[in-house]
C-alpha cells in the first residue's frame, strides 16, 4: 500500500510540476511577445499559437487540481444546514457526479483527439490533437481524484486553501 501511495504522490507531483511549468512558460511567451511587438514591432510568429496551448494545458490541469484540492463551487451554507447523513450522501453524490465528468472528459476527450490527429496547427505544424489530448488526460487524473474521496482519503496537499467564515457566516471551516 505505501508502494502505491508513493506512486500516486509522484505522479501527482509530476502533474502539478507540468502545470506550472505550463503558466510559467506562458507569463515568458506572452511577455516576450509584448515586449518584442512594443520595442520591435516584431512578432513570433508561433508566440499567440503557442500561448493558446499553454493556456489549454493549463487550464485543464488546474481543473483537476481544482478537484483534487476541493476548490471547486459549492453551496455550504445550504448543506450545512442538513443533517450529517444527508450531508454524508449529498458529498457522495457530488463525487459520483465529479468521476462521471472525468469520465466523459476520459472517453470523448479521447475520442476528439483521435479526431483532430490528422490536422495541424498552422504555425507550429504540431497535430491538433497535441491541443485536445489533455481532455483525457485531465480526465484519468480527476477520476482518480475522485475515487481517492469516495474512499475517504484526503487529497489535499495545500494547506490555506479554505476560507475562514466568520461566526454567525456557516461557522467554522
Amino acid at each position: 500500500m505505501k508502494k502505491i501511495k508513493e506512486l500516486a504522490l509522484l505522479i501527482d507531483t509530476i502533474f502539478e510540476s507540468a502545470a506550472l511549468i505550463g503558466l510559467t512558460s506562458m507569463i515568458l511567451v506572452v511577455t516576450t511577445q509584448v515586449m518584442t511587438r512594443k520595442l520591435f514591432n516584431f512578432v513570433f510568429f508561433w508566440s499567440e499559437e503557442v500561448t493558446l496551448l499553454l493556456l489549454v494545458w493549463f487550464s485543464f490541469m488546474g481543473m483537476a487540481i481544482g478537484f483534487r484540492e476541493g476548490l471547486h463551487l459549492g453551496m455550504d451554507s445550504l448543506i450545512d444546514l442538513l443533517p450529517a447523513k444527508v450531508i454524508k450522501m449529498v458529498e457522495l453524490f457530488i463525487e459520483v457526479c465529479v468521476l462521471c465528468f472525468g469520465v466523459y472528459l476520459i472517453v470523448y476527450g479521447w475520442e476528439f483527439t483521435v479526431l483532430m490527429h490528422d490536422s495541424t496547427l498552422p504555425a507550429t505544424k504540431l497535430p491538433n490533437s497535441t491541443l485536445y489530448i489533455v481532455m483525457p488526460i485531465t480526465g484519468v487524473m480527476i477520476c482518480a481524484y475522485s475515487l481517492l474521496h469516495i474512499a475517504n482519503i484526503n487529497t489535499k496537499r495545500h494547506k490555506g486553501n479554505e476560507i475562514e467564515m466568520g461566526a454567525g457566516l456557516g461557522g467554522d471551516k
